[in-house]
């Protein structure tokens, strides 16, 4: 049976076949760059399932690559797998705030690689019904259209990071509910998520310096969480 198609891009060609090898066993269809450049044109061309992707390349980086993927429509919504190199761990957080997907770092197991792709490619077809629903949550002037990952307030557009989108989408879909940190970071980046909670107060912070007069909706409940507050509600 036919399996997904998975992009590779990475500027070391042993890493490249290494990937390529295990994927293909496993009934995936691969393409391979070796620059992010490359990376980008196949990646719009193509559109894959998900992608693989090297932080450290030659010109473009993965966090360059990652963040114009995330604006471009036709690519926005792909799966992301960073492969990092040790001591990176501040590269780890802002790639994943951009909106990578998960990370593993070199060198890897290519079975546990694997694993987490597989694990990645399972959420995808409720998570594209929903997103074919086109569906909004209006809150008074604001609008947040999740089929195109969009917000508007006052019919102006807010630009927002992958994780802040998923954030404001989540609370906002549920007002007045309360949130742990980690159901979240478990409903803006799925279970298993490799960074700290505290990546959850910075997403959120930057969140409420674009918001404008719906900054304050997002409130925190000390000791617990966050919530979006219910106009309705004290």
């Amino acid at each position: 049976m036919a399996k997904e198609s998975i992009l590779i891009v990475d500027d070391e060609e042993d890493i490249l076949e290494l990937v390529k090898y295990n994927l293909e066993r496993e009934g995936y269809t691969t393409t391979c760059s070796l620059t992010g450049e490359d990376g980008l044109k196949m990646a719009t061309e193509i559109q894959p399932d998900l992608i693989v992707l090297d932080l450290m390349l030659p010109g473009m980086d993965g966090l360059e690559l990652t963040r114009i993927l995330r604006t471009k429509g036709a690519t926005r919504h792909i799966p992301i797998v960073m492969l990092t190199a040790k001591g990176e761990e501040s590269d780890i957080v802002t790639g994943l705030e951009l909106g990578a997907n998960d990370y593993m770092s070199k060198p890897f197991s290519p079975r546990e690689l694997v694993a987490r792709i597989r694990a990645i490619l399972r959420r995808l077809p409720a998570h594209n019904e929903k997103s074919n629903l086109s569906n909004h949550t209006v809150v008074r002037d604001m609008v947040i259209d999740h089929g195109r990952h969009i917000v508007k307030i006052s019919d102006t557009p807010v630009d927002l990071t992958y994780s802040e989108f998923q954030l404001l989408a989540f609370l906002a879909a549920k007002k007045g509910w309360v949130f742990t940190r980690g159901q979240i970071m478990d409903a803006v980046h799925g279970e298993n998520y490799a960074v700290t909670e505290r990546s959850v107060d910075v997403t959120v912070a930057g969140l409420r310096k674009k918001l404008g007069n719906f900054a304050h909706s997002i409130e925190t409940v000390r000791g617990v969480g966050y919530r979006f507050k219910d106009d309705n509600s004290d």
